[in-house]
């Protein structure tokens, strides 16, 4: 007679399952991460460890946002210019007192959740293609950046700066904080709405989940992800940038490919993005120290997706 698997077992099975396409991202992150310890000791203080997590910090983000997005089979081709408009946003509501940049703060988080929100009910509601949708928003919302802020200005309060991008790192903890107010979501409706509609969008519906409402608070909750993105680029900065998030774009796909997020939703954890933005910031640093051009970047990001999704379905078509 065969034996049944205990409970234990079977959980023990399901997250092998879950997580063993992304052993070789933590194997080849280890050893990333030596390298750029060996080529760059300081790395290992307290001060390199908050540099680095600073640097990290906005790809993290929008690799986060992104992921949001992809695991409900979409994509956010928006993000970029929503960290445009986050920074010129800051430099121009955060105000000098703690009041005034709470407001400030608050306000710009706002502007992303709401046209990440309206960006989503178009998509959900009317069926059309992410693609189209976010690829037409991003022109929307880099022209709004402009006109708030046609070129860089602006000014950020220094105290909070300071606080943000000093010598501690703080980048750090407030990604930890995201993580676990992640975690948090998960366990209420909506998480579990956007988690099942993600993985199986008819067996939701028939289940009685709001498949368009997850996705709307999917995208809305990936636009205030990338404002806040903006906010600290602006503390980076000293300053709003309407065009400096435009290159964020293709790292948050990047990271999120490398953390084994599929294109077709219900594929990937939070927790593999964030790992594949971390295999990201680690390999743009390494090949800085390596001498390579800034353009050996661009080109290594598409090598990383093509190559990403060959693995993938190479493993697929194993299995």
């Amino acid at each position: 007679m065969r034996q049944v698997p205990s409970g234990a077992a079977l959980h023990a099975r399901l997250i092998w399952r879950r997580n063993r396409g992304q052993i070789g991202l933590f194997v080849l992150l280890a050893l990333l991460l030596a390298l750029y310890a060996f080529l760059h000791p300081g790395l290992l203080s307290w001060a390199g460890i908050a540099r680095f997590t600073q640097n990290w910090f906005p790809v993290a983000l929008v690799a986060i946002a992104q992921t949001l997005v992809m695991l409900m089979g979409g994509i956010d081709l928006a993000i970029g210019a929503m960290v445009g408009l986050g920074t010129v946003l800051a430099a121009t509501l955060v105000g000098e007192s703690a009041l005034g940049a709470g407001l400030g703060i608050t306000a710009t988080v706002a502007i992303g959740v709401a046209a990440g929100g309206l960006v989503g009910t178009i998509v959900a509601l009317f069926g059309l293609p992410a693609i189209i949708v976010t690829l037409a928003s991003s022109f929307l919302i880099g022209g709004a950046a402009l006109l708030v802020m046609p070129r860089p200005g602006g000014s950020m309060p220094g105290w909070l700066s300071e606080g943000l991008v000093g010598v501690h790192p703080t980048a750090l903890l407030i990604l930890i904080l995201i993580l676990i107010a992640w975690r948090v979501l998960r366990a209420t409706p909506l998480g579990l709405s956007i988690d099942a509609a993600g993985d199986n969008p008819a067996g939701a519906f028939r289940s009685g989940v709001n498949v368009a409402l997850a996705r709307i608070a999917a995208y809305a909750i990936s636009g205030g992800l990338a404002a806040f993105a903006g906010v600290y680029v602006a503390a980076q900065t000293g300053a709003g940038d309407p065009l400096i998030g435009n290159p964020l774009t293709l790292q948050s796909i990047t990271a999120a490919v490398l953390g084994g997020v599929g294109f077709l939703g219900g594929q990937g954890t939070i927790r593999g993005a964030v790992a594949g933005s971390l295999l990201l910031a680690v390999l743009v640093n390494v090949m800085f120290f390596l001498g390579l051009p800034p353009v050996a970047q661009y080109v290594m990001q598409g090598l990383i997706i093509v190559a990403a999704m060959g693995i993938k379905r190479l493993r697929e078509r194993a299995a």
